[in-house]
């Protein structure tokens, strides 16, 4: 099984070792019989899809605060929300995904893993979530590999509190989609943008994410 293939973790991870080689497996299984995952990316889930995400939740970094609420739009296989439901248990985790197949896959894995104390899945598009009266917004809301920056602020922006964060994992052409989605990102509202790496020094490709924070109430 993949879990046999886990590679040595940073120490903050540790702790989390066998709820992560647990996804992992469950990936390398139902998520490939499934279509979520590519076959070929069974030999390569560890570094690059479980620790891409888990690098983005280290304490350390700062990004995502203690007990924090966090929106994954798109979610998918769980990456990243699954991920840093995982390795950080302090934060309260919605999984936003409207086709029924992923969703009842991340359902059944929030189970399979019991993570149900902290993790909501939700069938649902992400601007209709946005829409409902009850939603109050989340400090955090992530996208990974979803759609290109200017149509995914659109669908992850109004997810937001007042001053909260958006963080987009990417791939090589982050700072060209930063460029190209300036006017948005201004009407969003999401006026402090960077274009960061994570992990540059144990991953063999970094994690590179769109940081931007959203404009706090006046």
């Amino acid at each position: 099984m993949v879990s046999r293939e886990t590679p040595p973790l940073p120490d903050w991870l540790t702790a989390h070792q066998d709820r992560l080689s647990a996804f992992a497996d469950l990936l390398a299984d139902v998520g490939v019989a499934r279509g979520l995952i590519g076959p070929r990316e069974v030999p390569r889930l560890w570094q690059r899809h479980l620790l891409n995400c888990a690098v983005v939740a280290d304490p350390a970094l700062g990004y995502l605060g203690p007990d924090q609420s966090v929106a994954d739009v798109g979610s998918g296989a769980g990456l990243p929300g699954l991920v840093w439901a995982i390795v950080r248990p302090d934060l309260k985790v919605v999984l936003i995904e409207p086709l029924l197949r992923r969703s009842t896959f991340l359902s059944e894995a929030v189970e399979q893993l019991d993570l149900g104390m902290t993790v909501t899945v939700r069938r649902d598009r992400a601007e209709d979530v946005a829409r409902d009266p009850a939603w109050v917004g989340v400090d955090v809301v992530t996208a990974r590999a979803v759609a290109p920056l200017d149509r995914l602020i659109g669908w992850t922006a109004p997810l937001l509190v007042p001053g909260g964060r958006l963080l987009a994992l990417k791939g090589s052409s982050a700072q060209e989609e930063v460029d190209a989605a300036a006017s948005a990102l201004a009407a969003a509202g999401l006026l402090t943008v960077s274009v960061e790496q994570v992990a540059a020094d144990y991953l063999e490709q970094p994690t590179t994410i769109i940081n931007a924070v959203r404009r706090a109430a006046e």
